[in-house]
């Protein structure tokens, strides 16, 4: 009878064990925090890419040798989707079915709009793409949670500047995609409220060959527009910018934060005077909380980062998920971190705010405007 009852309570007690397993959260144990990134690093030649996720992980390394998240390390598991939307979709799956507890941290917008249709198909959450596609906010995403600003908030600070020197008229270099056409529509409408008008826009491919960037340059030359930005590709428009230097074309150029330094880089003295929105404060500058904690990190770290916008950005980032994570409290779930997030006034991340809310996952607004100078500095 004796050995009856042991073996009942054996088998109690495997149950209890196998519904507690059963029950648990995917990704989280009692000492992890599994996280799913697919990244654009393209085996290490995406720049902008590489210092996020290099200021991804300088943060939670500091916070995983601080004890963790209450009590528990973060791992991020990361794929390389070399600027693939596919990719990005067959890793956003793998890590699913893999069980993390969250995707987190794409960049470029195709790649983050592929994953976002993962996160929405199996209702896991998305938290901090860094891109600025319209699509990651509008219409709105439950699962979705950006950080930064997006391009529209770029947009408008580069026409609110260049209507404040004087400039009139507006060309703007958009991808040939759903979300570049959104993006031009976001760019008439402000243009209209600024009493701006739009001369010139120009679809562009990935992989163009010269003699097609030549036809855009000579388009822009005919056009004449005051002012020219774009939404992205940074190399692309490098060579745009460049051929249209050597045309002397007298248009005002301007640029998104992808990827300006390192077109400010390609350019050298060329890039002199242009103006840049960037969606971090200056990495170089301690005007801001948060950028003297990102050097102060990278300091500790014995000078294996280098100060970058890509970098800074990748560490807001991750503060931010951060933040998330310990206001949901130990008994960390999906759904009771997006409570947390909806129900949470803001995250204040060393002057830059973060806020979300039902039915507006927008995130930051801030957008600050950097000049290159002569010796290729940024000058916020």
């Amino acid at each position: 009878m004796a050995n009856l009852w042991r073996q009942a309570w054996a088998l109690a007690l495997a149950g209890c064990a196998a519904g507690a397993v059963m029950a648990a959260e995917p990704g989280v144990t009692d000492r992890e925090i599994v996280i799913g990134q697919s990244v654009t690093l393209q085996g290490g030649k995406n720049d902008y890419g590489v210092a996020a996720r290099a200021g991804m992980s300088l943060y939670i390394d500091t916070v995983n040798a601080a004890g963790g998240v209450h009590g528990r390390k973060l791992v991020v598991r990361t794929l390389d989707d070399d600027n693939s939307s596919k990719t990005a979709d067959a890793n956003a799956r793998k890590l699913v079915d893999e069980g993390v507890f969250l995707l987190f941290g794409s960049v470029e917008g195709g790649p983050s709009t592929a994953v976002l249709k993962v996160a929405a198909e199996t209702k896991v959450p998305f938290f901090g793409p860094m891109a600025g596609p319209p699509i990651l906010r509008r219409p709105h995403q439950p699962m979705v949670f950006p950080v930064r600003a997006e391009h529209r908030d770029e947009f408008r600070a580069l026409m609110e500047w260049g209507r404040a020197i004087g400039l009139k008229t507006v060309g703007f270099l958009h991808a040939d995609t759903d979300g570049g056409r959104e993006h031009v529509k976001n760019v008439e409408i402000i243009a209209k409220e600024l009493g701006l008008q739009v001369v010139l826009t120009q679809p562009f491919k990935n992989d163009m060959p010269d003699a097609a960037i030549d036809q855009l340059v000579a388009a822009i030359g005919k056009a004449k527009p005051d002012l020219y930005f774009n939404h992205g590709s940074a190399g692309l428009y490098m060579k745009l910018l460049a051929k249209a230097k050597a045309a002397g074309l007298k248009t005002t150029f301007m640029g998104v934060n992808s990827g300006s330094f390192q077109i400010a880089k390609g350019l050298g003295p060329l890039a002199q005077g242009m103006v840049f929105a960037q969606v971090v404060p200056s990495p170089w500058q301690r005007k801001h909380e948060i950028a003297r904690e990102y050097q102060e990190a990278v300091r500790e770290a014995g000078g294996k980062h280098e100060l970058s916008y890509g970098g800074l950005e990748g560490f807001m980032t991750a503060k931010a998920l951060v933040l998330a994570l310990r206001a949901t409290g130990k008994d960390l779930t999906r759904a009771g971190l997006m409570r947390t997030l909806e129900s949470t006034p803001s995250f204040e991340l060393g002057g830059v705010r973060v806020s979300y809310g039902p039915g507006n996952h927008e995130g930051s607004h801030f957008v600050d405007l950097s000049l290159v100078s002569r010796d290729g500095q940024f000058i916020h």
